[in-house]
């Protein structure tokens, strides 16, 4: 039609010029082509699969072991010699995993490192934590990592962990996940007798006292056919209890002074789901930090050869501040390298210095629901790729390794050369408050290092909610760089 610009005229010199000069993100679904968009699908279904075996780091760390193991790693031995293109793992106290591959070249000119952590927030018990009031029997319980209390409540729950009994003999306890199964709840105040309550603001609104698990309330009755047994019932107080651990009893061996060495902790009762009429999304427990594990490791399984010996390390302890020989400050790490180099005769001071790390952490992506506390110019999008972060931190920066640009610069090559969707990012606008990594436990041994992660929304819920191309792009972005 007359006057209707041809789609084939020239484009004029301004958006020429703008498409050459102005940095921009690319959207996903708008970049990639159905195959690739079907294969991030595909991708997410072993993800999904991954979340809901691995819901506490013992778990994750298994289900990794297995995988490690179907694609030929070996557990790792220190002394041993390996050849280039060796699998090899270490399990550190069932809640750590080091894998890696080694290179052809030997580890002075360099490894490749993607560090991620496996430990998500949660309900921990207390070490005595069995009791009843009025009619009906609890758990007490101790919050792991930054959680809102209130998101905690009313929702089913299932009881994960491990218990040692006095004569060492560990038990395993995986109940409220399957259908048949029980769950467990924390239970919260009708609005009716609500005024005091409605009058807190939210981070007071709910004591960690009060986070008191729900387990039952019918009472402990004696053999019925005992002529005492009026009599004898009388005297037993705590019927409740008795009969929530005469259960325990029966179930797992167990009485109430083996709680004290237990690990048992409470996690959302639900599985993975496809979030959103088109299924684009992932809504599952624990993605923090887990949607960041699990990529790295089907990448690092899937690279047969690497010029650069490459580590793949998931940790513990990161939601609480990276303390214990779990954590990323224990020096396991630096173990495992260090006797690599020494393998090979080579210098470890050469080794750290001529490394690179991908400090593989989720970031905040952008809520429109809650745009105030985002600088949207500077804020990580759902469908953008993978978010690069140079720094971490609160307000100045406080807790931050601080990437160097020539490192950015190194990164955002690998990834243009490899077509990896990726987009830059800070943790929301600079006086709301931010959060750290094991980004600086890693540049503390003279590594190159920054962060790279997922966008999520909800992060640290019950349900966090990630895209499924970015959870895709995750796992191009660890393959290239571990290739690099």
């Amino acid at each position: 039609m007359a006057g209707e610009k041809s789609e084939k005229q020239e484009k004029s010199q301004g958006e020429i010029l703008k498409e050459k000069l102005f940095y921009k993100t690319k959207q996903g679904f708008e970049t990639l082509d159905d195959e690739k968009i079907k294969t991030a699908f595909d991708f997410c279904e072993g993800y999904k699969k991954f979340l809901d075996n691995g819901k506490t780091e013992r778990e994750a760390a298994s289900e990794t072991v297995k995988i490690l193991e179907e694609n030929g790693f070996i557990p790792y031995e220190f002394g041993k010699k390996y050849n280039p293109g060796d699998g090899v793992y270490l399990n550190n106290q069932g809640k750590n995993i080091l894998a890696a591959r080694i290179g052809e070249k030997t580890v002075d000119n360099g490894i490749n490192i993607i560090a991620a952590h496996i430990d998500s927030p949660r309900i921990d018990l207390k070490q005595r934590p069995l009791y009843e009031d009025n009619g009906l029997a609890f758990f007490k319980t101790h919050y792991y990592g930054g959680i809102k209390k209130y998101q905690w409540l009313t929702i089913p729950l299932a009881l994960h962990g491990v218990i040692v009994k006095s004569d060492g003999e560990s038990v395993a306890v995986k109940l409220g996940e399957n259908e048949i199964d029980p769950v467990f709840c924390i239970t919260d105040l009708l609005p009716h007798l609500a005024k005091d309550q409605f009058s807190k603001n939210l981070a007071d609104a709910v004591a960690g006292e009060s986070l008191n698990i729900l387990l039952g309330s019918r009472p402990f009755r004696g053999d019925k056919d005992s002529k005492d047994k009026d009599k004898t019932e009388d005297k037993v107080t705590e019927k409740v209890k008795l009969n929530i651990l005469n259960m325990l009893n029966k179930k797992y061996g167990i009485t109430e002074s083996d709680f004290i060495s237990a690990e048992l902790s409470l996690v959302p009762a639900v599985k993975s789901r496809d979030v959103g009429f088109d299924r684009s999304l992932v809504g599952s427990y624990g993605q923090d930090d887990r949607v960041c594990a699990y990529p790295p490791i089907i990448a690092l399984t899937e690279t047969k050869k690497t010029d650069r010996t490459a580590v793949v390390i998931l940790a513990d302890k990161e939601e609480i501040g990276s303390e214990g020989n779990t954590s990323m400050q224990s020096h396991i790490f630096r173990h495992l390298v260090e006797s690599l180099a020494d393998m090979q005769g080579v210098s470890r001071f050469t080794m750290f210095a001529n490394s690179n790390c991908l400090s593989a952490d989720v970031n905040a992506a952008f809520d429109p629901n809650y745009a105030d506390v985002y600088e949207t110019r500077n804020a990580a999008f759902l469908n953008n790729g993978v978010v690069l972060t140079k720094y971490t931190g609160s307000r100045g920066k406080s807790g931050s390794s601080d990437a160097h640009a020539e490192f950015i610069g190194y990164i955002r090559k690998i990834f243009d050369d490899n077509n990896v969707l990726w987009q830059t990012s800070e943790l929301g606008k600079v006086d709301q408050g931010g959060g750290g990594t094991v980004a600086a436990y890693i540049a503390n041994l003279n590594i190159n290092v920054v962060d790279l992660g997922v966008g999520i929304l909800s992060m640290h819920a019950p349900f966090e909610v990630a895209s499924k191309v970015d959870i895709y792009m995750m796992y191009e972005a660890s393959k290239a760089f571990i290739k690099a």
